[in-house]
């Protein structure tokens, strides 16, 4: 039996970043992966899904090319070699991590895993094929998450009218009109998408706002920017009585019929934990369906370790991924600083981005918390106004005695990027003030988070 210091059975940013850093550290590892590495986040998920978001964001400036002095011919927009080049960019992410695998030494292992004691899996290659895999340090499950629909609604996934964010990604034009039925990450990300090569979108949530886990600020702008773009949001909607024919879907929202040709359901995702053997070794599942495990991300069974997805929200790729090098580190008896879970940020890719870190102001109130906020547009930055990208703020949450920074919210251009300097200013226990005597370079949509802290001490310069 082929054996191994370490088994992961799942080649997702989990799985394929705590490979790595076992091989780095010395263990020999195996990776079961029977789809392709880098999983849902290179395939089907995060890579394609920005690429797709890339385009959009092009699509949609070239509106405003006149105002830079650049006069255009004709305009033709077409999905299909948009989306073409989001499964060349996926493909070369996914080659990308076997090269580090075969860099590191990591062993591939191609097929279909199954626990059969808690240091063996039992796998079925392509070609039907079974053998088992040993383990002497640990067997790590990072086996992900995968889309569902809604079929108690009866949305259920038929992909041809009734699609998830994979089949989406496939898709070889644009469709006339479109549903999107979730309006969090995912579902923003997509309206945004197919908003910008033609679709007539309409975004459903049953949550009285869109990106519910954010900021209510946040998603108030959000909401009125979609708007502006002419995609319908529909939020706190009740959906009833579903037709799904073979050409388009009836939904009857708030008992007002809408034909659309296709539906996207984003509705969330749910953890790979069926078929993988949990049952026979005794690994156990918490009342959400995800694997149950301690702070050292050990299960119910001694010896294996669960990560990613299938250990619980945030359902993140870089929650995975940090997940991943503490398993290792652990695996390979070192004491590795432990993960603060209140500090992984949030980032939607959409126009205009939105990004955030810690408390939303509803959670502040809801824990009676005494704080104070400072906030700063983006209409008031002179680098947003240069770049003609002034939609949206930033918004800075403060403890009000000592000005801890309790949470940060941004909406706007590279939202995603700039939330960074927050999340390491919480890490380390930064104040508001500590931010304000950093000097930021000038002209910089950075400054926009400068004055956001002074504006909850009260003393903003710029607007």
């Amino acid at each position: 039996m082929p054996t191994f210091d370490v088994l992961f059975l799942g080649g997702g940013p989990a799985g394929y970043v705590g490979a790595i850093r076992c091989a780095q550290l010395g263990l020999t590892v195996g990776v079961i992966e029977r789809e392709a590495l880098g999983g849902t986040c290179v395939i089907w998920g995060c890579i394609p899904a920005k690429s797709l978001l890339e385009s959009a964001h092009l699509a949609t400036h070239l509106g405003h090319a006149a105002e830079h002095g650049i006069t255009l011919g004709g305009v033709t927009l077409d999905f299909a070699p948009a989306m073409k080049r989001s499964r060349a960019i996926s493909t070369q992410n996914s080659k990308g991590v076997d090269f580090l695998f075969k860099k590191n030494k990591i062993t591939t292992i191609k097929g279909q895993g199954t626990l059969t004691s808690p240091t063996t899996i039992s796998v079925e290659s392509p070609d039907g094929k079974k053998e088992s895999y040993q383990a002497t340090r640990g067997v790590v499950l990072s086996t992900g998450s995968r889309v569902r629909g809604l079929p108690q609604i009866g949305l259920a996934l038929n992909k041809t009218t009734v699609l998830s964010s994979d089949e989406v990604l496939v898709l070889e034009k644009a469709p006339a009109t479109m549903a999107i039925v979730g309006a969090g990450a995912v579902g923003c990300e997509f309206a945004d998408v197919f908003a910008a090569y033609g679709t007539h979108i309409t975004l459903i949530d049953v949550a009285p706002t869109i990106l519910p886990l954010e900021d209510r600020d946040v998603s108030a702008e959000l909401t009125k920017s979609f708007k502006k773009r002419k995609i319908d949001v529909r939020a706190g909607a009740t959906i009833t009585d579903v037709k799904v024919g073979p050409t388009s879907v009836t939904l009857t929202i708030d008992k007002k019929p809408l034909t659309v040709d296709k539906v996207l359901v984003a509705a969330g995702r749910a953890p790979n934990v069926d078929n993988i053997g949990l049952e026979t070794v005794g690994v156990r599942l918490d009342d959400r369906g995800f694997i149950k495990v301690t702070d050292r991300l050990e299960t119910t069974v001694k010896g294996v370790y669960a990560i990613g997805d299938v250990a619980g929200p945030p359902m993140l790729a870089h929650k995975g991924e940090r997940e991943g090098i503490v398993v290792a580190e652990l695996l390979a008896g070192q004491t590795p600083h432990a993960i603060n879970y209140g500090n992984i940020p949030n980032a939607t890719y959409c126009s205009p981005e939105v990004a955030s870190i810690g408390l939303t102001e509803e959670a502040c109130k809801a824990q009676q918390l005494d704080y104070r906020v400072g906030k700063f547009p983006f209409s008031a930055n002179g680098r947003a106004r240069t770049a003609g990208e002034t939609e949206g703020f930033v918004k800075i949450i403060r403890e009000a005695k000592y000005g801890e920074i309790l949470g940060a919210h941004i909406i706007g251009a590279h939202a995603t990027e700039l939330i960074h300097e927050l999340a390491v200013a919480r890490e380390n226990e930064f104040t508001v003030e500590e931010i304000d005597q950093t000097v930021h370079a000038h002209p910089t949509l950075a400054e926009a988070i400068a004055e956001a802290c002074l504006d909850s001490l009260g003393k903003m310069i710029n607007a």
